[in-house]
């Protein structure tokens, strides 16, 4: 009976490892209040940037030192149920701690987180939501911690379905197919999408100003270079809506030029 029971457990279910990529919120303060309001600031113009996305909470920064030399907050208390609806309120789902000491890892644990390993070399600077970054310097950084080809240029030449991202680190984006609303076409250089742009395209997520944006069929839900962003509240003009277009900067304002 033993045998048969296993057998049939063996056939049900399946254990495989998975890579998969996630945000991690990088907190530079123990303060909840001062962490809310950066995240209300940051966020405020595109409350479904995440769309209920699983992120890790990265504590590795709170363990440094202050300028006296003793720790900052390496020995802050965080009540991490009050920091799980925080950022549930702005659509993403906390399930993971990293970097944190015993006493904030065992309180992660008590509210219901796992623990993740820090990764081995260190993150890169990472890409900013499409919003101008307030001033607060406490304002948490937002890691998309997703694979890009050796050469920096990300091909992709499927459909782009909503809730769907890819982020080009280092290099360009090139998009053959559909980017519907929803989905996220991002990128530390240019943004080619080769097909009707409905989603979100941001150029330059690493502060790059001088970054663009191609289409061939502009519709897009958002456009955004080097953190500065225009949403379709603001309706495109006849001379580029449906057609090719490019997005650029002009100053500190963004511009969409038709392409003949």
């Amino acid at each position: 009976m033993a045998d048969v029971s296993a057998a049939r457990t063996k056939a049900v279910f399946e254990f495989k490892s998975a890579t998969l990529p996630l945000i991690a919120v990088i907190l530079k303060t123990s303060d909840l209040d001062v962490l809310a309001e950066a995240l209300d600031a940051q966020l405020a113009d595109s409350p479904d940037f995440f769309e209920q996305e699983p992120v890790v909470i990265d504590l590795s920064l709170l363990q440094g030192q202050d300028e006296d030399g003793g720790d900052a907050d390496a020995t802050a208390e965080i009540d991490f149920a009050a920091l799980r609806s925080l950022l549930a309120r702005h659509q993403t789902q906390p399930i993971a701690v990293r970097g944190g000491n015993a006493a904030q890892n065992a309180a992660a644990r008590a509210a219901g987180l796992s623990l993740a390993a820090m990764p081995s070399a260190p993150a890169p600077r990472p890409p900013a939501p499409p919003a101008e970054a307030p001033a607060a310097s406490e304002a948490p950084q937002i890691v998309r911690e997703v694979p890009v080809p050796a050469n920096g240029t990300l091909l992709i030449d499927k459909p782009l379905r909503s809730g769907q991202q890819v982020y080009a680190r280092g290099g360009d984006v090139v998009v053959t197919a559909v980017v519907s609303f929803g989905a996220e076409v991002i990128a530390d250089g240019n943004v080619h999408v080769y097909a009707p742009l409905r989603g979100k395209a941001i150029a330059g997520a690493r502060g790059n100003t001088e970054a663009r944006i191609f289409s061939t069929c502009m519709e897009a839900q958002l456009v955004a270079i080097a953190g500065i962003y225009r949403t379709n509240e603001v309706p495109l003009p006849d001379t580029v809506l449906g057609k090719s277009a490019q997005v650029r900067l002009d100053g500190k304002k963004i511009a969409i030029d038709a392409i003949p």
